[in-house]
């Protein structure tokens, strides 16, 4: 099983409640405590880093520099490997780049899309993923870094059809079951997939991709499973998972959705057995303690109004959960969500 996930960013606010100013440190595994069984269940969990791992001073919001126990609870929790080719890969320009591969290495955790140099990129692009006998490339790529200039010999993946078509070549020529490619694209806050973004997923999957995952318009867009034409293969497109976690709070944008792609060996090929999301949603409580942020899994809290601190809080969670299904009951093709647990 795949778990793609979406948008981890960290604005001030949750610098904020992270801090331990008796230690001068910061610890956020409890972002992660609601979540973190869906997380573990899965054999492989991806998610997009939207932020850099620069140092102090940390900042949120335009340009992102986070403390490395962002990356470690996101690690406690059960996420394998995190993608870093987005719109603030450059925050921090070279030294950031580099300090981010640098501390993600120093916590073991697997990563792909930004590279210290050509020479690494050579070595370790595309990543190969390995598990239960399965294995997988995963690429990674954004439209842009915010017109931050990416010094060299510092390297962040760009959306460039003839280099990824080259890549996906490449990837090919080593073998994986699987190829996914992870795009950070589309327009922000838009729930509605741009023409772009049909084309370019078209694009991708006729080159040689099986999987196209997308971030960026923190927001959650439509979800296609379904065998290509040829009748060869499987191709799944998630145009958008929507936030992760952060502190954005306008409507639609604080939550988003895990998608799950199950998978199973059918006459020594991996097949899709089954396509399905969870939708999660971001919980700030004000506590004595100052404000709190807790990822939620709907399907878990959605009947129970007891657990919140205010009705307020719990209705917009409701108003999530009923714009969510709204859009992707009547947009999306063959990926269904898990409204209980036990659904499955």
């Amino acid at each position: 099983s795949l778990l793609f996930i979406g948008d981890i960013m960290c604005h001030d606010e949750q610098l904020r409640s992270a801090s331990k100013t008796d230690t001068s440190s910061y610890n956020f595994d409890d972002v992660f405590i609601f979540i973190k069984p869906l997380i573990m269940e899965a054999d492989i969990a991806i998610a997009n880093l939207e932020v850099t791992l620069d140092g102090s001073p940390y900042r949120g919001y335009p340009r992102f520099s986070s403390p490395v126990q962002l990356a470690e609870a996101c690690r406690n929790a059960g996420i394998d490997y995190l993608v870093t080719a987005n719109n603030h890969s450059a925050d921090r320009g070279k030294r950031g780049i580099i300090n981010t591969i640098a501390r993600l290495d120093s916590l073991g955790v697997h990563h792909t899309g930004t590279f210290t140099c050509q020479a690494e990129r050579d070595t370790a692009y595309p990543l190969i993923i390995r598990k239960n006998g399965a294995s997988f490339a995963l690429l990674n790529y954004t439209f842009g870094t915010n017109g931050i200039e990416v010094p060299s010999p510092v390297i962040v993946n760009m959306i460039n059809n003839d280099q990824i078509t080259a890549d996906i070549i490449r990837a090919r020529e080593l073998c994986p079951d699987k190829v996914i490619l992870f795009l950070h694209w589309g327009t922000e806050y838009d729930s509605i997939p741009s023409e772009i973004q049909h084309e370019t997923a078209g694009y991708f999957i006729e080159a040689g991709a099986d999987l196209v995952i997308g971030s960026h318009p923190h927001a959650i867009q439509k979800m296609v499973w379904q065998t290509r034409k040829d009748g060869n293969k499987d191709e799944v497109i998630i145009y958008s998972l929507g936030n992760f976690v952060s502190n954005q709070r306008k409507q639609g944008t604080d939550g988003g959705a895990m998608v799950k792609i199950d998978y199973e060996k059918e006459e020594n090929q991996l097949v899709v057995s089954d396509a399905f999301y969870y939708l999660t949603w971001v919980y700030t409580p004000v506590t004595e303690d100052g404000k709190k942020f807790y990822i939620l899994p709907c399907y878990r809290f959605e009947n129970d109004s007891t657990f919140f601190n205010s009705g307020k809080d719990y209705r917009k969670m409701k108003v999530f959960i009923n714009n969510s299904r709204r859009l992707l009951g009547n947009q999306n093709i063959n990926v269904r969500e898990l409204q209980s647990h036990i659904d499955k």
